[in-house]
């Protein structure tokens, strides 16, 4: 056994599991240390990957050489590409997964990955020495009293800081059910001088499937070509997929859900924690939305080959007796059998505003934080930090330059951008109106954007960058052939009249016709048969299509967003000094000089997104720095 590494996870959810991995796949020496390893990523909520913009986060960490997305497509039990009907922006996809089998993979991926080591305990105290008069991490120790050396730390512990979970108005310390909590970081985290909070989440009853009646519910298939997160050729769809059922709730279910409003822990005080304002327990949206006589529910398979389903949208802390009956009153569900019922888990924290965008802490040296101690929600959200975290504990240590991605590049840039700038006040979640720029940052053109900086840093295999190159080949070639090929009126004049598109009045550029709405690049392909003779000869698959398709449609939208960021990102080059004193320049408000003061951004472009900090101030920070 070995106790010295180059890099300590501490922590094995989802952005543990991937620090550790990338880390250990950039040929750092590598030790995670978790609780239970036969969780590792566990799916503690819902059993799904993806959703609106998390679907991009997952294509990203993919393109990026993360695990993420190959583990969902190896586990995928039903794959849906959400907002179809919306611009290509939108598009999100989104995987039902087995959760055993998605949690066995990530062991399996770990258990096999070289340079990476593993430890069943619970970490209660950080090593922390003076060096250079800064407090630096150097190391942890264990419950059990063990102590390893490291020459970087990553926290990515979860809700299991100061976990306590709450069902009526019985309480119980622990992480996630059936797991204990974690002690001891916190408080020495705040005797460093962090400052901590408490937030709030929750997950629904799990139902035995045999109980229920399936045939009153309306079913929701995958979608009938599925295609998959991962960017390798070597991974495949799924084939066979499990439907999910949509469930509606009514008044007489609600009027007893209300009966246990006086025994709610949410209403009665006993929770503090904030909880996700966009994912409301049952009892919020009662409250909240209170002439609604129903709500929508989503009925989700947990799994390939069990019974154990999720029914989304149905989080609570309410009694379990009042969950219970309330579920007994919904249609199909009148001889309910549950496996347990909801809970909500309050834990802590850390306002993020306290990290460098490296996810590095600005207090101790070496110290990284990722995941929902940064105030963040949702596996994606985890998973992205993770991989940045631990791509940076090894850079640094070898004295390479921060690995950081802007917010025109990534939506994991927005994310972190978004965590150390603004600050949460909520559990954050991921939406696409959050990015400026998300026409450039679309699901589908993720490894076009990434994998270029994967090669980069040494996280993409020859497989990665060997697809990679081939899929720009291809694209380039189509896109080229579509813009320079020529059709005459009397050549797809069949196919015009077929989805109600006016006729061409002279010889055009496939790339003018393919413009119009009703045009798609597949129906020009199997009306035009040059094109399909050139698609077949090439061997072009659907991916690269789409791909042509959306940057020939939207080329104008794509290149005015390109110019924006562009002209922006010009701030992000006026660098701010490590050490600036912001209280000095008594022309900004003192809100923006407390604001500054605090959070020291390190660029004029970071400093302008700052909630606070006005145009005006800006200009006199152009001003003092000379532009």
């Amino acid at each position: 056994m070995r106790f010295n590494y180059d890099v300590i996870v501490i922590g094995g959810g989802h952005a543990g599991c991937e620090a550790a991995a990338a880390a250990a796949n950039l040929g750092a020496e590598t030790l995670l240390i978790t609780m239970d390893m036969t969780k590792y990523a566990s799916m503690s909520c819902n059993p799904a990957v993806g959703g609106v913009a998390k679907g991009q986060i997952v294509r990203e960490i993919d393109a990026l050489g993360g695990q993420m997305g190959i583990i969902t497509d190896l586990s995928t039990i039903q794959f849906r590409m959400l907002n179809r009907s919306k611009g290509v922006a939108m598009w999100s996809p989104r995987a039902q997964c087995d959760k055993a089998k998605f949690s066995a993979l990530w062991r399996k991926t770990l258990e096999n990955t070289n340079n990476l080591k593993l430890w069943q305990d619970t970490v209660n105290q950080l090593i922390v020495e003076e060096v250079e008069g800064q407090h630096t991490v150097v190391g942890v120790k264990t419950m059990l009293g063990v102590e390893f050396r490291a020459g970087a730390v990553i926290l990515t512990a979860g809700t299991f800081l100061g976990g306590l979970m709450h069902v009526g108005r019985n309480s119980a310390e622990g992480g996630r059910a059936g797991d204990s909590a974690s002690h001891g970081v916190t408080e020495q985290l705040v005797s460093l001088g962090f400052e901590a909070g408490r937030m709030k989440t929750g997950t629904p009853v799990r139902i035995d499937a045999r109980s229920l009646d399936l045939e009153q519910f309306e079913r929701q298939e995958g979608d009938e070509k599925p295609q998959k997160f991962s960017f390798l050729s070597s991974i495949t769809p799924v084939e066979e997929q499990k439907p999910c059922y949509l469930v509606y709730t009514s008044s007489e279910v609600h009027d007893t859900l209300r009966t246990g409003f006086d025994d709610s822990p949410l209403f009665q005080g006993l929770i503090k924690g904030i909880g996700p304002r966009y994912c409301p327990s049952i009892e919020d949206k009662l409250r909240t939305f209170a002439d609604k006589d129903f709500h929508q529910l989503f009925l989700e398979p947990e799994g390939e080959d069990t019974n154990e389903y999720y029914l989304n949208g149905f989080s609570s802390s309410l009694p379990w007796q009042v969950q219970v009956k309330a579920l007994s009153q919904i249609k199909g569900f009148e001889n309910v059998d549950i496996y347990r019922p909801g809970y909500a888990i309050e834990y802590d924290y850390f306002p993020p505003t306290q990290l460098h965008h490296t996810l590095e802490t600005k207090l101790v040296e070496n110290l990284y934080f990722a995941g929902q101690v940064n105030g963040t929600t949702g596996y994606e959200e985890a998973a992205a930090q993770g991989l940045v975290a631990g791509v940076n504990a090894v850079r640094k240590g070898r004295g390479e330059s921060p690995f950081v991605l802007s917010r025109d590049e990534a939506y994991i840039g927005v994310l972190i951008d978004d965590l150390v700038t603004k600050g949460v006040d909520e559990p954050y979640r991921m939406f696409t109106s959050r990015a400026e720029y998300r026409i450039l940052l679309r699901q589908d053109n993720a490894d076009l954007r990434l994998t270029p900086i994967a090669q980069k840093i040494g996280l993409a295999t020859p497989e990665r960058i060997a697809n990679f190159e081939q899929k720009k080949s291809l694209v380039e070639s189509l896109k080229k052939y579509v813009q320079k090929q020529g059709v005459a009126p009397s050549e797809i004049s069949h196919y015009l009249e077929s989805v109600n598109s006016a006729q061409l009045s002279q010889k055009r550029k496939l790339s003018e016709v393919l413009i119009r709405n009703e045009i798609t690049l597949l129906g020009l392909i199997e009306n035009f048969s040059p094109l399909k003779k050139f698609v077949e000869k090439n061997n072009i698959g659907d991916d690269v299509i789409e791909q042509v398709e959306i940057e020939i449609k939207y080329s104008g939208y794509i290149e005015r967003e390109r110019a924006n960021a562009d002209k922006l990102k010009r701030l992000e080059d006026i660098k701010i000094p490590a050490n600036f004193d912001f209280t000095a320049i008594t022309s900004i408000t003192i809100e923006a000089r407390q604001k500054l003061s605090r959070i020291h951004p390190t660029t004029i472009g970071q400093a302008s997104r700052i909630p606070g900090v006005s145009p005006a101030d800006i200009n006199i920070l152009l001003i003092h720095f000379g532009r």
